[in-house]
């Protein structure tokens, strides 16, 4: 089975799901919902998730986490460790992107705004949340149908 092939996948699947609800998160909580600001933060942070993806070993980070505080793999702890682990990595940086970018706008059309930093500190508390309970409820679903594609006789 080519591991890196599946790290692949799985960075994929991670970082469009990943996009698109915390676009859609941001989108809805700033009360002024509009498809084109959803698609273009969904566009830009679905590059950056996977610019992230393909250039950051998830797999190899979470495993070194994991052993590092002596948790043992598969156990609900050492689940718990690696989506917190991701969800750091991923989470910060799609906020800020999107955070600036819908400030940008809004400053832009002459609409008021909070400060940013205040903007971007709420975001994140949301994104963080939601971020960590989508990675923990999907990883393991995604790497089931990942590992499922990539194995012979499987839906390849």
């Amino acid at each position: 089975m080519d591991m890196k092939k599946i790290g692949m996948q799985m960075s994929i699947l991670m970082g469009i799901t990943m996009s698109f609800c915390l676009s859609l998160t941001g989108n809805l909580s700033s009360g002024h919902f509009t498809l084109p600001a959803f698609l273009s933060s969904f566009l830009i942070s679905t590059v950056i998730s996977l610019m992230i993806g393909f250039f950051v070993p998830m797999k190899k980070v979470g495993d070194a986490a994991v052993q590092k505080a002596n948790l043992t793999p598969g156990t609900l702890g050492a689940k718990c460790l690696e989506s917190l682990i991701s969800d750091l990595i991923y989470t910060p940086v799609l906020t800020l992107c999107m955070t600036a970018m819908a400030h940008h706008n809004a400053v832009s059309h002459g609409q008021a705004m909070p400060p940013y930093l205040l903007m971007f500190l709420r975001s994140l508390l949301l994104s963080m949340i939601i971020g960590y309970v989508l990675i923990f409820l999907l990883t393991p679903v995604y790497l089931k149908l990942v590992m499922k594609k990539n194995t012979p006789g499987g839906d390849s």
